[in-house]
């Protein structure tokens, strides 16, 4: 069953990749879903062989990596932890590839982005069933490339040309600090595999060592360098900038990377190295101000975008603080519950904003749409679904895993828990602003688009519109169903050694008035927003002109692209440029290639005259050779 689910996605990669076109483009596509579809199925039954009988396994599937003491096998290793991360990649990656059916059929290399989204998916796969951190960098890698190939895949638009550089270059930056962490954990543990790292970690807890000329805890430099690779997959700020240009590619794609899988790739690395981790209070403490950040960071961005699509990636952003700082403050079990949640209701309206770019000829700005909810009933009913569970709405599932981070960073009884809990609620608060804002933007009020006859406008077909029921369903559902077994009582049971608590995790029951406010606030924002968007829009023209540095300044996404542009692109470019015209053109060239080729084409020309068909012309020439061979064999 393992290696089903993980092989069935490279083979189904390989067949749409190099036989798309032989067996028909539709075949590839049906062919290529069923095969990850079955993928997800043996995932679910996986999860419940774990759930039910405590199964675990490491099924090694080769030695990869045999040298003196050190060795590395490509494996599938099974455990709670790995069947969560299973069931949200594979289950979610098939829904999107029968999604993708509908939503590319007017494109004209269909089998080609099956085969990347079928590729994607096996990279992840491989990256959560590691044994070892080789095995997990070398999934790492193979996301990062899928990702960029997605990204980029109408490769004729300069923009997601540009957006898939720019992902894959900001992506290294985590990833060197990533290869860092994974060095120093080689060289002073002597081996990557995860039992014997995690076993060997209490021996280093005192253990310091000079980096960059400065004393640093062994620990805590290995838990930073393997959280700047977080940061990086994961785009917490400061590395966060890939993540909204990524949205050139299809919107499948940003179902399935940015929101559902890749992203969450970081939180799994944190919650995967909780043994290390837990050994570091100060590496804790600034995921969870990173993620705390992040969280606020990005939804203040989200208040005042326009495009559909990155309204709902700069949502994803702040969720994944949501999930770092539950990490932070030692709640993992917490983090992978808002991560599994989060990946129906995420994945979901990322599909419902598809289906709306479908409906409208892919118009994505929010204020040339409006009005519609009547022409396409069935997108905004799954799109009000996904912002419900988003919100945190009373009963839908992000209620159920976003709440849980809250009460357990008040419990914390600590500054940097409650500094959490403050932001935490205050993010909550913008979430449901901003989702409300594009829900009525999108489909109430006046409708504004001129491009497209307000009769042209129709729902999405049942092709994507199933996949996004189906999501929906997990949306409402997942949070209540699951919520015993991944926080409640007997997680511990259910996580046993996949999650390690160096401390007790059981917490005082929240104050009534914690409960209450986060729900009250979600609810009170609907008719809120209402107003202020669609009743008497008014007020937001007059808060825009009035604070209109402010608006600017989350409108430019708080000036960091510009801000890195000046830093790094701009100086960089100038030596570049210097480089090339004085130590490439002016000097290797001048003196190089161009003028050995010079004085050459001198000579040669020089020569020609030689070449005149008068005898005592070639004789004067052969006279005066043999007289300067004559002279140099007498000097010598």
């Amino acid at each position: 069953m393992e290696y089903a689910i993980l092989f069935l996605p490279l083979f189904s990669s390989i067949i749409s990749g190099f036989f798309g076109k032989r067996i028909g483009e539709f075949y590839s596509q049906i062919i290529s879903s069923i095969l990850v579809a079955i993928s997800g199925i043996l995932s679910v039954i996986l999860f419940y062989k774990v759930f039910v009988n405590d199964y675990s396994s490491n099924k090694i599937i080769f030695t990869w990596i045999t040298s003196g003491n050190f060795n590395s096998n490509w494996s599938i290793y099974i455990d709670s932890l790995t069947v969560v991360m299973l069931v949200v990649v594979s289950l979610i990656s098939s829904l999107i590839h029968f999604y993708s059916i509908g939503y590319m059929s007017h494109d004209p290399h269909k089998p080609r982005f099956m085969s990347y989204l079928s590729l994607f998916t096996f990279s992840m796969l491989t990256l959560v069933t590691a044994d070892n951190f080789l095995q997990l960098f070398f999934g790492w890698e193979g996301v990062g490339l899928c990702s960029y190939l997605l990204i980029g895949f109408w490769y004729k638009k300069s923009s997601a040309n540009a957006a898939a550089i720019k992902a894959f270059i900001v992506n290294r930056v985590g990833d060197f600090g990533f290869a860092i962490g994974i060095f120093l954990i080689f060289f002073f543990y002597k081996t990557l595999n995860y039992n014997e790292v995690f076993a060997m970690t209490p021996y280093f807890i005192t253990k310091e060592i000079v980096f960059l000329g400065l004393n640093l805890n062994l620990i805590t430099l290995i838990c930073l360098m393997l959280f700047i690779g977080a940061m990086g997959k994961s785009a917490q700020i400061f590395l966060h900038t890939w993540l909204p240009d990524a949205m050139e590619g299809p919107t499948p794609v940003s179902a399935l990377i940015h929101a559902a899988t890749m992203v969450t790739a970081g939180v799994f690395l944190v919650v995967r190295c909780s043994p290390i981790f837990e050994y570091s209070q100060f590496a804790l403490n600034v995921v969870t101000v990173v993620g705390m950040t992040t969280a606020f960071f990005a939804a203040t961005i989200a208040l005042v975008q326009n495009d559909i699509k990155k309204i709902v990636a700069y949502s994803t952003c702040s969720q994944l603080g949501y999930m770092f700082f539950a990490a932070g403050i030692g709640a993992y079990h917490v983090a992978m519950f808002h991560l599994f949640t989060h990946a129906f209701f995420k994945a979901l309206l990322f599909l419902g904003s598809g289906c709306v770019i479908h409906s409208f000829k892919d118009e994505q700005d929010i204020r040339l749409m409006g009005g519609v909810w009547r022409k396409i009933p069935y997108t905004y009913i799954l799109m009000i679904i996904g912002t419900l569970a988003l919100t945190g709405f009373p009963f839908l599932s992000g209620y159920y895993s976003k709440d849980a981070i809250i009460e357990f960073a008040y419990s914390k009884d600590s500054l940097i828990g409650y500094s959490a809990t403050f932001i935490g609620v205050l993010t909550a608060f913008l979430t449901s602003i901003y989702s409300w804002r594009l829900i009525f933007k999108t489909f109430h009020g006046k409708y504004n688009n001129k491009e497209n006859n307000l009769n042209s406008i129709k729902d999405s077909t049942l092709i994507m519109l199933i996949p996004s029921f189906l999501l929906a369903m997990g949306a409402i559902f997942v949070g209540f169903i699951f919520k015993e077994i991944f926080i409640g009582k007997e997680s511990l049971d259910f996580w046993g050694k996949a999650i390690f608590f160096l401390g007790d995790i059981s917490h005082e029951h929240p104050p009534t008035w914690l409960l209450i406010l986060t729900p009250l606030i979600v609810t009170l924002s609907i008719p809120l927003s209402y107003y202020v968007y669609i009743k008497n829009d008014k007020i937001t023209k007059y808060l825009v002109l009035k604070y209109n540095f402010l608006y600017n300044f989350l409108l430019n996404k708080w000036y960091f692209d510009e801000l890195y542009t000046f830093i790094f692109v701009q100086p960089l470019k100038k030596i570049g440029f210097f480089l090339w015209k004085k130590g490439d053109l002016d000097t290797i060239d001048k003196y190089g290639p161009d003028g050995v080729s010079k004085i050459i084409k001198i000579i040669s020309n020089k020569a020609v005259n030689f070449q005149s068909g008068y005898l005592y012309h070639y004789a004067f020439v052969m006279l005066l050779s043999f007289s300067i061979l004559l002279t140099y064999l007498i000097l010598r």
